[in-house]
């Protein structure tokens, strides 16, 4: 492969994508349905939403994306895509 091609798979690597976000995001969560998350689910309202699941979400943040967030931040958004744009964002 040449430095071109190894360029631009590293690249791909780098760039978070949404979907996938939301996936992991999903995944911290016990007895939420799947389908209930998707880029506009606004994450506070969900039954399940609580404390440990926001130090899951954060705890999840720093392992998969090597960002750091706090309660703060994820207080300051509403929807997962707001929250995956603040991680985008560090």
């Amino acid at each position: 492969m040449h430095l071109a091609g190894i360029l631009q798979d590293a690249i791909k690597a780098i760039i978070m994508d949404i979907n996938e976000f939301v996936e992991k995001f999903a995944e911290q969560f016990d007895d939420t349905d799947e389908s209930e998350f998707t880029p506009s689910t606004v994450f506070s309202q969900l039954d399940e939403w609580s404390s440990l699941t926001s130090l899951a979400i954060i705890a999840f943040v720093r392992t998969d994306y090597g960002k750091k967030i706090t309660a703060l931040d994820i207080r300051s958004c509403e929807t997962i895509e707001d929250l995956f744009n603040l991680v985008k964002s560090r």
